[in-house]
């Protein structure tokens, strides 16, 4: 156990030393059997392959001035593509979040609307329906960890309306001079959610964890297998009982990966660990902005116009 990312399965009856494992000593589990639809992960990763696959002005029409709405890229220092993201809000409109129940004071994080294409309806369906399953594994794990570690079935109750998020990232393939097929591309970190719901996709496992000795494990791609991380907000939610996961992703290089992580967190309106939930998400953007933003994403974002990176003649996706 020590030395691999636990295995949970939902269907396997007590596993309260895996579960403790995951969920205290490394932040991170493999989940099987997780009652996830086999068929809508699949709908809905062949819908984005399907989007992703598209021609780069077709998809910059799917750009947005927020970070965390419809399609970007991202270039790297010498502006060749290294990574592509389509992002998904809960609710279309800041109407649909009202109508949801979301207080008027927390409608502003539902003020720039998500980006759909035209011609496919169902991936819309398929995104909601995908969100709101992970919400269901992730409801269930927060049972199965407050269990685990005697803080009682119902000490980590996500309330009525969790806020939620969803995220891919594609890794294409790419043949640049002088880039090593190894390179870090998604840096060390540890999602600021209560947890994450990832499926992972592709020719390589470059997902990895950081083990209680600092290694860096790799994830391996288990056939039907879903991961999930605790984020900051569940650690902070158990006094430091549940270990935040921290993560990375290590790029393929000639090789293709596909990532689809679902954000989830309790109510904006509960507070966890002595923080409301709102107060923990509402500068998501500016924080983000801050720390990686460039100086055009930044200008774009302030002036309310969609961002698209420019890429160099060289780049993959032109």
């Amino acid at each position: 156990m020590a030395d691999a990312i636990p295995v949970i399965d939902l269907a396997g009856g007590e596993q309260r030393e895996a579960v403790r494992a995951a969920s205290g000593r490394f932040g991170a589990a493999q989940v099987v059997n997780h009652g996830v639809p086999r068929e809508l992960v699949e709908d809905f990763g062949a819908r984005m392959a399907r989007l992703l696959a598209r021609p780069r002005a077709e998809k910059a029409r799917l750009a947005s001035p927020h970070p965390y709405r419809g399609w970007r890229q991202w270039p790297d220092e010498h502006g060749r593509l290294e990574l592509e993201r389509f992002n998904v809000a809960q609710f279309d409109t800041a109407a649909d979040a009202r109508a949801a129940g979301v207080r008027e004071e927390h409608l502003g994080l539902f003020g720039h609307a998500n980006m759909w294409p035209d011609d496919d309806p169902g991936l819309r369906e398929a995104a909601f329906a995908y969100l709101d399953a992970a919400r269901r594994l992730a409801e269930r794990m927060l049972r199965l960890y407050a269990s685990a570690h005697g803080l009682g079935e119902d000490a980590l109750r996500l309330g009525g309306l969790p806020h939620l998020r969803l995220t891919v990232n594609d890794y294409p393939a790419w043949d640049y001079a002088g880039v090593p097929a190894g390179k870090l591309l998604l840096l060390e970190h540890a999602d600021d959610s209560a947890v994450t719901v990832l499926a992972q996709q592709g020719d390589y496992a470059g997902l990895q964890v950081q083990a209680p000795d600092g290694r860096w494990l790799p994830v391996p791609v288990i056939d039907g297998a879903l991961q999930v991380f605790s984020g900051t907000l569940l650690s902070a939610w158990t006094g430091g009982r549940l270990r935040p996961g921290r993560h990375r992703v290590v790029a393929g290089g000639a090789a293709r990966r596909r990532s689809t992580a679902v954000f989830v967190y309790p109510s904006l309106e509960a507070v966890v660990g002595g923080v409301a939930v709102w107060d923990h998400v509402k500068d998501r953007v500016a924080d983000y902005l801050a720390e990686y933003g460039r100086p055009e994403q930044v200008a774009a974002w302030r002036d309310g116009t969609p961002y698209v990176a420019e890429l160099a003649p060289d780049s993959a996706g032109r």
